[in-house]
C-alpha cells in the first residue's frame, strides 16, 4: 500500500472489512542524535517513518543549548557516529572538546548527507499518545491538536532535554530579562554592562559563568552545592593526531563499544590506597595537567571506596585553594561529597573567575533564595538588584521528556501512574504495559554515565533490530514482561548499591526536582556488560519480551 493510500485510510477504523493500517509504521519523537540514527536505520528496512521534532531544526540538546561556553565533555573524536566509515572519516573536528556550534554543524551535515530532513516534521510537540489494544497501534497527538497513528513509537527525546526552571515565587514580577541555559535564544544575548545573576553551578553553570563574567558589568553566582570541576585543557586538534586517530578508528571504536564508559579511557584496577601519598599526588597531578574527566579512572576503586575517593577529593580541594585567592571563597567552592557522585564538570578558568572583583559568590545553602522580586533576588539575609537572571538549573533528567507526554498504555494506564514511585524499564528500552513503545537511552540504561552517543547507537541498533525481527515474523505487538522488568530494575539498583553514586543528592537520583521519587536511574554496571547482556537477550529470541 502506498503512503498516499495509507494516509487516505486513516480516520476509518476499517477498510474493506479489515482493520485500517496505521498511517506510519514508526513515529520517532526527537531529531537529535538518537532520532536521526533511528530514522536512517528504520527507513533502510523499508518502513514508513516520520520523525516529530519540537524545534525548527535537527540537533536535539545541541539545538536548544546555545548558552555561552556550551561544549561537550566527551572528546570530539569519540563524540560522533561510528556506524558509517565514510561519515566518520570525512568530518574534521577542530577542537579536543567540541563547542555547541560545531556539534550542531556536524549533526546538520549528517542530516544532509543521509537526506533525512524529508521525513522530519519540525515545530511539532507531542502532547500525548494512546495505545489501541484492538489494533496494536498508537495514536500520537500533538500540541496543535493533530494526530498520527503508528505501529511503533520510538522516543528519542534524550536524557537532558526537559529544561527545569525552579518554581521561584515572584518570577513573573521580575522587571528584567531571564533565560534558561537549556533554552537559550538562538540570536544570542548581549550582557555587556549588565548586572547578571547566575543561579546554579552544575555543568552548564561552570561553562557559562566565566564567559558571562567577561561580558557583564557584575556577575553574582548563587551556589547551593559546589561542584568538582576539572580543567578541560581544551585545544585545537593537530592534523597528526586526527590522522592517526582516523587510521585506527575501527579498532578504537570496537574497543570503546565494550569499555565500561563507552570511551577510550585507561582504567587502573589498583586501589588508591595501594600507593603512597607521593605516588597518588603524582598521578592526580598528571590527570589535572592533561585535563578532562578521566581522573576518576586514576584508580579502580575511586567510585566504590570512600577512603580512596577522599584522597582525590582532598587533591581537588587543594587545587581550588591554590587557585582561588580568597580562603573563604575557596572554602565555599570546595565540595565535601564523593568525587564523581555528582557529574564532574569540565571548566575553563572556572575557579579563576572567582578572583575577579566584579564577581560575587552567594552561598544559597546558608542563605536560601526566598523569592524573585521586581528588581532582582531576595535571599534570607540580603536583596540583590539585577538586569538579567540566568537559570543554569539543569533538567528534569532522564524521565522529564517522557513523562511530559501523556502516554496511556494497556487498560488506559498512564505512564505517570506506572512510574509514580520511579521509572521501571526493561533494559531502558521498554516498560511493561506499554507495548510497541521504545525509549532510547531510557532509565535503566548506561545513558548519562557513559559516552551518550555510543549508548545511543547501541540502543537504536537494538531497537531497530527488534522491530525488523518483529516485522519479518508478521508480529504487530511487542511488550516487556513484568517479571523480567522487575528483575532488571533490581539489577540496576544492585549495580548502584556498591558505588558512591548513592551518597550525594544528584540529578542521577532525581534530587534536583522537588517531589520526584529518589531512585537511581542509570545503569552503572558498564557499557560493555550492558551491551553483552542486550546481545544475549536478542540471541535468545528477545527473552523478556512477548510478541505476537
Amino acid at each position: 500500500m502506498s503512503r498516499a493510500s495509507v494516509s487516505a485510510a486513516v480516520g476509518s477504523d476499517h477498510v474493506d472489512g479489515h482493520p485500517a493500517s496505521p498511517e506510519w509504521d514508526v513515529v520517532v519523537v526527537g531529531a537529535g542524535f538518537a532520532g536521526l540514527y533511528a530514522l536512517h536505520r528504520l527507513r533502510a528496512q523499508g518502513l514508513r517513518v516520520q520523525v516529530l521534532e519540537a524545534g525548527d531544526g535537527v540537533g536535539g540538546t545541541w539545538y536548544w543549548n546555545r548558552y555561552p561556553g556550551a561544549r561537550c565533555d566527551v572528546q570530539s573524536m569519540e563524540y560522533s557516529y561510528s556506524f558509517d566509515e565514510g561519515l566518520q572519516n570525512d568530518w574534521e573536528w577542530t577542537e579536543r572538546f567540541a563547542t555547541q556550534p560545531e556539534i550542531l554543524r556536524y549533526i546538520e551535515h549528517v542530516a544532509d548527507r543521509l537526506d533525512l530532513r524529508k521525513d522530519i516534521e519540525f515545530g511539532v510537540r507531542v502532547a500525548g499518545a494512546e495505545f489501541d489494544e484492538s489494533g496494536s497501534r498508537w495514536t500520537v497527538r500533538t500540541a496543535d491538536g493533530s494526530a498520527r497513528t503508528a505501529r511503533f513509537v520510538v522516543m528519542a527525546t534524550g536524557c537532558l532535554s526537559s529544561a527545569r526552571v525552579p518554581d521561584f515565587a515572584g518570577l513573573e514580577t521580575f522587571g528584567g530579562d531571564w533565560y534558561h541555559s537549556g533554552d537559550w535564544p538562538h540570536e544570542g544575548v548581549d550582557l555587556t554592562g549588565k548586572r547578571v545573576a547566575v543561579i546554579g553551578t552544575g555543568s552548564s553553570g561552570v561553562q557559562l559563568i566565566p564567559l558571562v563574567a567577561e561580558q557583564a558589568a557584575h556577575t553574582t553566582v548563587f551556589q547551593r552545592t559546589p561542584n568538582f570541576v576539572m580543567p578541560a585543557r581544551n585545544a585545537p586538534l593537530t592534523d597528526e593526531f586526527t590522522e592517526d586517530f582516523k587510521a585506527h578508528y575501527p579498532q578504537l571504536r570496537e574497543q570503546a563499544r565494550y569499555a565500561p564508559g563507552g570511551i577510550l579511557r585507561n582504567l587502573r584496577e589498583q586501589s588508591a590506597l595501594d600507593e603512597s601519598p607521593e605516588q597518588r599526588q603524582e598521578r592526580y597531578e598528571a590527570h589535572w595537567e592533561s585535563g578532562g574527566p578521566d581522573i576518576v579512572g586514576a584508580y579502580g576503586d575511586l567510585l566504590r571506596n570512600a577512603e580512596s575517593n577522599e584522597t582525590l577529593a582532598e587533591f581537588i580541594r587543594g587545587k581550588i585553594a591554590e587557585i582561588v585567592t580568597d580562603p573563604e571563597r575557596a572554602a565555599l567552592l570546595s565540595p565535601h561529597y564523593a568525587v564523581g557522585a555528582k557529574r564532574i564538570a569540565l571548566g575553563t578558568n572556572y575557579y579563576e573567575t572567582y578572583n575577579r572583583e566584579d564577581v560575587t559568590l552567594v552561598d544559597v545553602a546558608a542563605s536560601p533564595l526566598e523569592r524573585i522580586t521586581s528588581a532582582g533576588i531576595k535571599t534570607a539575609d540580603a536583596e540583590y538588584e539585577f538586569d538579567v537572571i540566568v537559570f543554569a538549573t539543569g533538567f528534569d533528567a532522564m524521565t522529564g521528556a517522557l513523562l511530559r507526554v501523556d502516554f496511556r498504555g494497556e487498560n488506559g494506564v498512564t505512564l505517570q501512574d506506572k512510574w509514580h514511585a520511579g521509572p521501571r524499564t526493561l533494559l531502558g528500552v521498554a516498560t511493561a504495559g506499554f507495548p510497541n513503545l521504545f525509549t532510547v537511552t531510557g532509565p535503566g540504561s548506561p545513558s548519562v554515565i557513559s559516552n551518550v552517543l555510543m549508548s545511543v547507537e547501541q540502543h537504536v541498533e537494538w531497537i531497530t533490530d527488534y522491530i525488523e525481527y518483529l516485522t519479518a515474523r508478521g508480529h504487530t505487538y511487542a511488550a516487556a514482561v513484568v517479571a523480567d522488568e522487575d528483575d532488571w530494575v533490581q539489577r540496576v539498583q544492585d549495580a548502584a548499591s556498591g558505588t558512591l553514586y548513592l551518597t550525594a543528592n544528584s540529578w542521577y537520583l532525581g534530587a534536583n526536582v522537588p517531589g520526584k521519587p529518589r531512585v537511581f536511574m542509570p545503569y552503572v554496571g558498564g557499557v560493555g556488560n550492558f551491551r553483552r547482556h542486550c546481545e544475549k537477550v536478542a540471541a535468545n529470541d528477545y527473552e523478556g519480551f512477548v510478541s505476537r
